[in-house]
C-alpha cells in the first residue's frame, strides 16, 4: 500500500473517531479534537511504528493526526532543529504533552531543548519547564536549582497561563525532592500566591505551591516511618 493511500486512509480512520461530545469536553480544556485517547492508543497499537506516516500526520495540522503522529514516530529520528520548527505550530495542551512525552523525552535533544524553550512564551515555555521538571526529579545532578528558583520568583506570576502551570510544577517538586531549598520554595509560592484559589477536588492535592510541597512531604514521611517500622 502506498505511503498517500496509507494517510488517507488513517485520517479517515480518524474521522470515524470523532465524537462530538468528547469534542466538546476537551475544547473545554484548550484541547481542539474529538476522539477517544484509548481508541487513538488502539489505532497507533495496530499501526506500529511508521515514521514517514508519522510526518505525514503531522504535516496535516490535524490535532488528532498530531497525537497520533506522537505514538508512531522513532524518536531518535528527529533532529533538534525539526523539533524546534514542530512545537511553535502546536495549540492543544494534550498535544504539547504528548509531544514531549512520547517525542522529546525518549529522544537525544531534550536538554539542549530544555534550555533553549524554557525561556519562551506560553506552550513553548511550557514544554521547556516540563522538561526542566523531568531533570529535577530524576536528574537533578548538575541543575542550578538556585537558578532556577530565582526565575521563577521573578517571572511566574507573569506568565502567560500554561507557562505559569509548569512553573508551579517545578517549584513545587524543588520543594518535595529536595530539602535544603524546600524553605525558599514555600515562601517563593507563599509571595506570589499563583494558583491559590484554584479548586481541587475532594481527595486530590491542590496545586497551590506550599500546600503541595506540605503535603507530599507529609506522604513521604509517612512512609518512611511505616518502613522503619517494618524493618525494626
Amino acid at each position: 500500500m502506498s505511503s498517500e493511500k496509507t494517510i488517507k486512509d488513517v485520517m479517515r480512520e480518524l474521522a470515524a473517531l470523532e465524537d462530538p461530545k468528547m469534542r466538546k469536553a476537551n475544547e473545554s480544556r484548550g484541547d481542539d479534537h474529538g476522539v477517544n485517547l484509548t481508541h487513538l492508543r488502539a489505532l497507533a497499537k495496530r499501526l506500529k511504528t511508521q515514521h514517514d506516516l508519522a510526518l505525514e500526520l503531522w504535516a496535516t495540522g490535524d490535532t488528532a493526526a498530531r497525537l497520533l503522529a506522537t505514538l508512531v514516530c522513532r524518536p531518535k529520528a528527529f533532529s533538534a532543529a525539526e523539533l524546534d520548527a514542530m512545537i511553535p505550530n502546536i495549540r492543544s495542551p494534550k498535544l504539547l504533552d504528548w509531544f514531549i512525552v512520547n517525542v522529546v523525552k525518549p529522544g537525544p535533544h531534550a536538554e539542549e531543548l530544555r534550555q533553549r524553550w524554557k525561556d519562551g512564551d506560553d506552550l513553548v515555555g511550557r514544554a521547556g519547564w516540563s522538561l526542566t521538571t523531568e531533570r529535577v526529579v530524576k536528574k537533578p545532578a548538575g541543575l542550578d536549582l538556585d537558578a532556577l528558583l530565582d526565575q521563577i520568583e521573578k517571572e511566574m506570576k507573569q506568565a502567560p497561563a500554561q507557562k505559569q502551570w509548569a512553573m508551579n510544577h517545578c517549584l513545587a517538586e524543588i520543594g518535595i525532592r529536595h530539602a535544603q531549598h524546600r524553605a525558599r520554595a514555600i515562601a517563593i509560592g507563599e509571595q506570589l500566591a499563583v494558583l491559590i484559589d484554584f479548586p481541587a477536588s475532594p481527595g486530590c492535592t491542590p496545586p497551590y505551591a506550599p500546600v503541595w510541597i506540605a503535603e507530599m512531604v507529609r506522604r513521604s514521611e509517612g512512609t518512611q516511618r511505616l518502613r522503619r517500622r517494618a524493618n525494626d
